[in-house]
């Protein structure tokens, strides 16, 4: 059994479970500044909270486009790639906001040129895609008797 989607599928499955762990990331700050409301000013809640919030605010939408182009396009090995390079500078931008430079850079520039490069190819897909071919289908009409 074959799913329909498999690439929407585990790229689903792979942020919720990364989003799971920032969660348990921003909660182990929460108990390590021993904030439960908030941030308290606390620098590494901050950073936490906001590699959650950053997730959050970029993976929906990604999702949708991957999901849309699978399902006009079918899966592909690009698309498979696109999805893991994506997910995995989502998981670089969370360690760069706990100070490794590189890694938020790395994540940041991923998300932004995943977005835009699939937002662009789904604009493009409608325009380009062959149509599908008329199917004539014959009428027969018949005179009423009288």
């Amino acid at each position: 059994m074959s799913s329909a989607l498999p690439i929407t599928l585990a790229a689903a499955g792979g942020a919720a479970i990364l989003n799971f762990w920032l969660s348990m990331r921003t909660g182990n700050a929460r108990r390590a500044a021993k904030v439960s409301i908030g941030d308290g000013g606390d620098p590494a809640l901050i950073g936490r909270m906001r590699a959650q919030a950053n997730f959050i605010e970029y993976t929906p939408i990604v999702l949708i486009l991957i999901g849309a182009i699978e399902l006009s396009q079918g899966s592909s090995t690009w698309l498979w790639a696109v999805t893991a390079i994506y997910l995995l500078g989502r998981v670089g931008h969370a360690l760069g906001m706990d100070g490794m430079p590189i890694g938020r850079f790395a994540g940041t520039i991923t998300s932004l040129l995943t977005m835009l490069g699939l937002g662009i190819y789904a604009l493009i897909i409608p325009f380009t895609a062959p149509n599908p071919p008329v199917t004539m289908v014959p009428v027969t009409v018949q005179q009423p008797a009288g």
